[in-house]
């Protein structure tokens, strides 16, 4: 699918998409049911949070010396290699330093895709390749000089979820110039809502990096060499709150012969992929607007076409669709 350049570009396939959907729904209900379901499915896939499976403890050597943690986490949103020949996608967030007690030491997040950690659970030597190859990001992004014999940590976590889960949505690393896309097998592409967030980080222009590395298993003692390594994008899609897809109509009073008629309304629809409740989401209204926050997954503001009565708003959540729905009367 071609990314587009411009804002008006991403409004106008956004606009194509609706009408697909449209027609589907309308043509071939039993269709559109299965087709939402299969993007629900993989969205949420996509949106859910990395998983610790490992932590490794190594001395930094330079530039200034000290102790490294590691902590190797499994996450849905880094792929898998597409073939055996093919990098091993890794996804990295920002270096840290702490304190425990009396020990000051650096801790660092890298998640690769749960396939390749369950793959590697069985087999030790390809485990200790996943920790090299670690070791070898935390040289080549951060600048550090590794001893090259690495002790595995008591816990498979160093710290807190939380922080490991932040640490790895706002990398902050330097940048690094992107490469060729890496070749797709057919039937593997990245799904439909995976292709509508990329439209948007294309648009904006904005990237971090991560890196993919090579899988030796050949290579038994020295992680993998600089040149294998190319850098991947980390922070496409969920972890920065996006726009989610909406409809907003203006419905008009209705009443019948024995009761006075109703005010015309606005009811305003939002997909949310990935929301299991309404209890995640922050919902606030006033007379001329709506704001809507999914804390890390989606940022909505809508100034309203005409004035409402914010007192009469009320909102419904569809567990089965992931759908919210507003309604609010009209002044």
């Amino acid at each position: 699918m071609e990314v587009p350049t411009s804002p008006n570009a991403v409004l106008q396939q956004v606009n194509q998409l609706w009408s697909m959907l449209d027609d589907m729904s309308l043509n071939s209900p039993e269709g559109y049911r299965k087709f939402i379901e299969k993007q629900l499915r993989e969205g949420a896939d996509f949106y859910s949070p990395p998983q610790p499976d490992s932590c490794i403890r190594v001395a930094i050597l330079g530039p200034k010396p000290g102790v490294l943690y590691i902590n190797v986490c499994s996450w849905r949103r880094v792929p898998g290699p597409s073939s055996p020949e093919q990098p091993v996608p890794v996804c990295g967030g920002r270096l840290e330093t702490d304190t425990e007690g009396k020990e000051q030491y650096s801790v660092l997040d890298v998640a690769y895709s749960p396939e390749v950690l369950e793959g590697a659970r069985s087999n030790p030597q390809e485990r200790k390749q996943l920790h090299l190859l670690a070791m070898s990001f935390a040289q080549q992004q951060h600048g550090l000089s590794l001893s090259q014999h690495f002790k595995l940590h008591s816990s498979s976590l160093k710290g807190s979820t939380e922080s490991m889960r932040d640490r790895l949505s706002s990398p902050r690393q330097p940048k690094q110039p992107a490469p060729p896309p890496p070749p797709t097998q057919p039937g593997t592409g990245p799904s439909l809502l995976q292709q509508i967030s990329s439209l948007r980080g294309g648009a904006e222009g904005g990237d971090d990096p991560s890196v993919g590395v090579t899988l030796e298993l050949g290579a038994h003692e020295q992680p993998a060499r600089p040149g294998l390594i190319q850098v991947i994008s980390s922070s496409e899609g969920p972890l920065l709150p996006q726009c989610p897809a909406h409809r907003l109509t203006l419905q008009s009073g209705t009443g019948s012969p024995d009761a006075p008629p109703k005010p015309p309304s606005l009811e305003l629809s939002v997909e949310l992929p990935g929301v299991r409740s309404v209890a995640e989401c922050q919902l606030s209204i006033s007379q001329d607007d709506i704001l809507l926050e999914v804390e890390d997954m989606y940022h909505l503001h809508l100034d309203l076409p005409e004035t409402v009565n914010e007192e009469t708003a009320t909102a419904t959540f569809n567990k089965r669709t992931h759908t919210l729905t507003l309604t609010v009367a009209v002044l």
